[in-house]
């Protein structure tokens, strides 16, 4: 069994956030995949379904983000599960819009719904970072993460989160480069395969008015019987 953390706030003020990415991930993977309606457990949301043949916990955490551990250490004790059978699906500052990274373990890179699971569950489970981009400056992060997304990011954001809901059994399979070429193609910042180089055009073929000029270049016979039938055709005298 596998759980699928995505974190964000409660709340529909909350649910356009940029910091909220991660419950739209989960709810992309949900809706796309059958899984079932969603129903309060483990102080979150939480869907069940299958990916890849294997069954899978969806949970939303509904202790707001400072506290996203409560919930998910809960579902995996519950389960008796180990970090290696945690993904978590959250903003990334340090990411442009519409990349995405995943590794295993790390820092939480001052994320404090990561703090959190860190604290609670340890640390060494698989993170899914979308990224939302950083406003600029230090002052401005709290409003840019807790503010909507704007209509343009729809541009990025739905093919990328349609993209990671279609291709969620990779996710499970652990087969993470597959995954990150998918979500990088969506949109559009991935290294599609380049084309072969063409091949040279073959030699156009010579049409038959060519072909007939090229033998008449062929040098005339200049004695013999021959000759002296063609000097007769072209009214030339025999010496």
């Amino acid at each position: 069994m596998m759980i699928i953390a995505g974190l964000g706030n409660p709340g529909s003020q909350y649910s356009g956030n940029r910091h909220n990415i991660g419950f739209m991930a989960v709810d992309a993977i949900a809706e796309r995949n059958g899984f079932s309606s969603w129903s309060a457990k483990f102080k979150g949301l939480i869907a069940e379904g299958s990916l890849a043949g294997e069954k899978v916990l969806l949970i939303k955490p509904q202790t707001f983000m400072n506290l996203s551990g409560e919930s998910v250490g809960e579902a995996m004790r519950f389960y008796k599960l180990s970090t290696d059978d945690l993904v978590v699906i959250y903003d990334e500052l340090d990411l442009m819009p519409g990349k995405a990274r995943i590794k295993t373990g790390g820092g939480s890179g001052g994320h404090n719904g990561i703090k959190s699971i860190d604290a609670h569950c340890g640390k060494d489970y698989r993170r899914l970072r979308l990224g939302i981009g950083h406003p600029g400056t230090k002052e401005r992060v709290h409003s840019h993460v807790l503010g909507d997304f704007a209509k343009v990011d729809a541009e990025w954001l739905e093919p990328m989160l349609a993209a990671l809901a279609e291709n969620a059994a990779l996710l499970v399979r652990g087969e993470d480069s597959q995954l990150m070429n998918k979500l990088a193609l969506s949109t559009g910042g991935g290294s599609a395969p380049q084309p072969a180089p063409a091949a040279k055009p073959a030699p156009k073929a010579k049409s038959h008015i060519h072909k007939a000029r090229d033998r008449g270049q062929k040098k005339m016979p200049e004695s013999g019987p021959m000759a002296d039938m063609l000097k007769k055709m072209f009214g030339q005298k025999k010496d």
